[in-house]
């Protein structure tokens, strides 16, 4: 088992849940995660990663697998300018390789916020950290396990590049 499917197993299981993780071959994007687990895309939650631009900090949208993150409506948020995250803050901040980045069990606490639209569900699925590993979970789990706050920061029915 890699280190980062272990490190969001631990986390899950230090939560008081017991982890319904499954590898599902490939599901690096949303629409390979929704189809392989046989849910609509928006049960998908995307951890969509920003550089804050003044503090040097990965910032985290938890977003619905159809929807786009609002680049003006996140900054208002973070505070601070964002601009794209590289590969390397990435794994230095999270853990995690694009691709796989879990919304909890990161390396270092990050600031996070989530989408209302993944409340609209009984069950949501998110990256376990590979691109070949998801978990399911009730998104009202989703603020206590990740420190995201409920906020409005999207652009619906756009997919993420």
């Amino acid at each position: 088992m890699s280190k980062s499917l272990a490190r969001v197993r631990q986390a899950i299981q230090d939560a008081g849940l017991t982890p319904d993780i499954r590898e599902v071959g490939q599901a690096r994007t949303a629409q390979e995660a929704a189809d392989s687990v046989g849910v609509v895309l928006d049960q998908i939650v995307k951890s969509i990663i920003f550089r804050a631009e003044t503090t040097s900090q990965a910032v985290l949208f938890l977003t619905a697998g159809g929807n786009k993150v609002c680049a003006d409506k996140a900054t208002a948020l973070a505070g601070e300018p964002l601009g794209k995250a590289d590969a390397a803050l990435i794994r230095s901040q999270t853990g995690f390789a694009i691709g796989g980045v879990a919304p909890l069990g990161h390396l270092s606490p990050i600031r996070a916020w989530l989408d209302p639209r993944l409340m609209d569900f009984a069950q949501v699925w998110a990256a376990a950290g590979t691109p070949r590993h998801v978990f399911a979970l009730d998104p009202r789990q989703l603020p206590p396990l990740t420190g995201a706050h409920l906020a409005d920061f999207t652009v619906s029915g756009a997919s993420e590049a």
